[in-house]
Order: C-alpha cells, then structure tokens, then sequence
C-alpha cells in the first residue's frame, strides 16, 4: 500500500536512473535561467575586475557602458553564458546527488549521517570539477566578449575567433583557476545550504516533514540559499578576478595574472558579485526544488 502511494506521489524512485537525470534537468534548467539572466550584472563585475581605471563603481561603470555602447551592450555574453552554465548546472546537480549517495554508501548510512557536512563538500567538489570542464570554453568566450572591446559581440563571431587565436588550449586556459574558484565556491554553497536549511527547519518552521507544504519547503530553500550564496561571493572571489582577467588578454599566464592584479585588486567588484551571487544563488537553488517539485522527484 506504501508503496503504491509513493508511486503515485513520485514520478521515480530515489536513487533511480530517473531520478538522477531529473535532477540533474532541474539543476540545467535552474542554472541557464539564472546565469543568463543577471549577465548585466556579470558584464558589469568583470569590466570592473579587468579594468579597473576606466571603470570605478558600479553605477558608473553602467553609465559609462551604456553611454558608449548603448543599452543592448549589457546583454554581451548571454548566448555562451546560456550554453556553459546549461551544461555545468545539469553536470554539477547531477553528480552531486549521485556523489551523495556513493559517499553516503561508502562511510555507511550511520557515519554519512553523522558526517554529513564531509558528504555535503566531497560531493560538490568532486561534482564541481567534472562540471567545470563543461564550462570553461563558454566562460573564456564570454569573458573575452564582456571585456575586450571591438573585439566580438556575439558567441557565433567570438568561437572561432577565439580558437583561431589560442586553439583548444586557450579555450581551457581558465580552467585551473575556474577550479580555483567554482570548487571552493561549490562546496560552500551546498554544505552551507544543507546546513542552513536543516537549522532553519528545526529552529524556525519546526515542524515533522509530513507536516510541511511544498511552499513552506521552497520558502525555507530560498532563505538558506541567500545566506549561503553571500558566503560563496566572498570565498571564491579572489578566484573569480583572476578568471576574468586571465580570459580578457591573450598569452597572459596565471602567475602574471596574479603578480599584475595585486592582493587589493583580487577583492575587485566584491560588492556587486555579494548581490549577485546572493541573489543568484537563492533564485537558483529556489528553482532547482521548484523544478523537482514540478517533475515530482523525491526529496529527502
């Protein structure tokens, strides 16, 4: 009879074939809907991070910007951002939720719970790095849109001139210190979330899970996920900065990259990339339930 309800309830069982894909469509839907929509914000943090004597602040780096290239300029970048973040959202959610499993399987049903925080950050990193090979290309192409001038507006001008300069190489440049910056980032995002949310459910709904609502669920997600895309921004940030700097210009090595930007110059567009980031990883994690919910996958 249980069994029959949960059917019913649930499109696939957990730890099901299904149940890993759905989750790793909801996590691609999730993340292209996200990335995707604040490039504005994004063409705006990396012009600030690359170029930091034309650009000062964020209000004015937006005047100077539209006053020069006009509004549309602000959607510079959206057509690789759409593609990269379409396949490192489905590769991350994905395999962090297989991870999850394996690791839990690994330590035992009563350490995994136990160390559950071990599970949450070997999980989301060993997922983040698979992911972020998916990645790379399309964030060195839209770094290079959002920050060179005259140099490609769009993804179809930029791809091959892009590989017609630096080869497949160039194209996976930025993939070390893309490691360097989605793994920390990563690991704080879903251990904290995890985390967060487990607190928010004790101290502040405090009711058993058969007594929630799906909206009650999702309103406790969008919370925990705020809070844990603020500590995200701060961890990774560093990171970020020599990625878009790295990208911006041809043949510049990562240790150049480092020695030219400075220790002050690494902290470069934090404000805006703590709304960014914060926003973005609430709005992100938010839909990623909404979409499970939607598809009818069993969370736990």
């Amino acid at each position: 009879m249980i069994s029959l309800i949960c059917l019913e309830r649930y499109s696939c069982g957990f730890g099901s074939v299904k149940f890993y894909f759905y989750c790793g469509l909801s996590g691609l839907i999730s993340c292209a809907i996200t990335h995707t929509a604040v490039v504005p914000l994004d063409l705006i943090k990396c012009r600030l991070q690359v170029k930091a004597l034309k650009y000062e602040n964020l209000i004015q780096a937006f005047q100077v910007t539209i006053a020069e290239e006009g509004l549309f300029s602000l959607t510079k970048g959206w057509a690789p951002t759409l593609i990269g973040y379409s396949l490192q959202g489905f590769g991350k959610f994905g395999f962090y939720e297989i991870l999850k499993s394996f690791y839990s399987i690994i330590l035992g049903e009563q350490n995994a719970y136990h160390y559950r925080t071990v599970v949450y950050l070997l999980a989301s990193a060993s997922a983040e790095f698979f992911a972020d090979v998916a990645l790379a290309p399309w964030e060195a192409i839209k770094v290079r849109i959002q920050t060179q001038d005259d140099w490609a507006s769009t993804l179809r001008q930029g791809l091959p001139k892009f590989y017609a300069e630096e080869g497949l190489e160039g194209l996976y440049k930025g993939l070390v210190p893309l490691w360097f910056r989605q793994i920390p980032y990563t690991m704080m995002k879903f251990a904290c979330f995890e985390r967060t949310k487990e607190a928010l459910f004790k101290y502040l709904l405090r009711k058993p899970r058969e007594l929630r609502t799906e909206t009650e669920e999702l309103r406790i997600t969008f919370i925990a996920g705020y809070i844990a895309g603020i500590f995200c921004a701060i961890v990774s940030h560093p990171a970020d900065t020599i990625v878009s700097k790295l990208n911006n210009e041809k043949g510049l090595s990562l240790f150049d990259t480092v020695r030219r930007v400075g220790f002050s110059g690494l902290w470069k567009g934090l404000g805006p990339r703590i709304f960014i980031v914060g926003t973005l990883s609430a709005v992100q994690l938010f839909l990623y339930d909404t979409a499970r919910v939607f598809l009818r996958v069993p969370r736990v």
